[in-house]
């Protein structure tokens, strides 16, 4: 697998849609509406039943670039990477998690919040830093923490709608999880709501002024 190949994807579609339900018909179809909708990276939460048949159907979409979230351990890094997953995310720093990303060549993308997360996420080798939970401490408090980081790349995830979008790219992140305000309506099968809410994400994001690259 080519790391920088979807390193590239993550950064060029700026939306990462956050995927977890109790039903996984639920979860292909609000992740088929939002990739329709023109979001083209998207997250599997592993907490979804059958999560790894999930990511093994949208892994043969073209265009698509599938990751899978809430990796706790090896065997499951291991897992979902052959289920197709080219990204893998988990909630805090997974030591297990980035050591197999390395191996196979697929991106990681540990949790943390404090400087000293951040720090041992880096240490251990993470491609991207996922800022979670996000709204907690807001734009600014990415603003802070990259100023003695200048060598991370982040993403923050929660708390991110289409309203807020520019106020999170202006400090620079790579890119941004976007779960429950896009998903919401998915589970009572209005996924209508879900492409509507998708399509708003994908043209604040490609409109907006964007930070200094990190």
């Amino acid at each position: 697998m080519d790391k920088a190949v979807s390193l590239e994807a993550i950064r060029s579609s700026r939306i990462v849609a956050i995927i977890r339900e109790n039903d996984p018909d639920i979860a292909l179809n609000a992740a088929m509406a939002c990739y329709e909708s023109g979001i083209t990276c998207i997250e599997v939460a592993l907490t979804t039943p059958r999560g790894l048949h999930v990511i093994e159907r949208l892994a043969k979409v073209a265009n698509l670039t599938v990751g899978a979230g809430t990796v706790l351990d090896a065997q499951t890094a291991a897992s979902a990477i052959h289920a197709g997953a080219t990204f893998l995310l988990s909630p805090a720093v997974v030591p297990e998690m980035i050591r197999a990303c390395s191996k196979y060549g697929v991106v990681s993308v540990p949790g943390a919040f404090t400087a000293t997360e951040t720090l041992s996420a880096l240490e251990a080798g993470a491609d991207i830093v996922k800022i979670f939970p996000a709204k907690t401490g807001g734009p600014d408090y990415i603003a802070s923490l990259a100023a003695p980081f200048p060598q991370a790349v982040f993403m923050p995830s929660g708390g991110v709608s289409s309203e807020n979008l520019d106020q999170w790219f202006v400090r620079g992140v790579i890119a941004v999880g976007v779960g429950g305000y896009l998903t919401a309506d998915a589970a009572s099968g209005d996924y209508a709501a879900v492409s509507e809410k998708a399509r708003r994400l994908v043209a604040a994001a490609h409109t907006l002024k964007l930070g200094p690259a990190r």
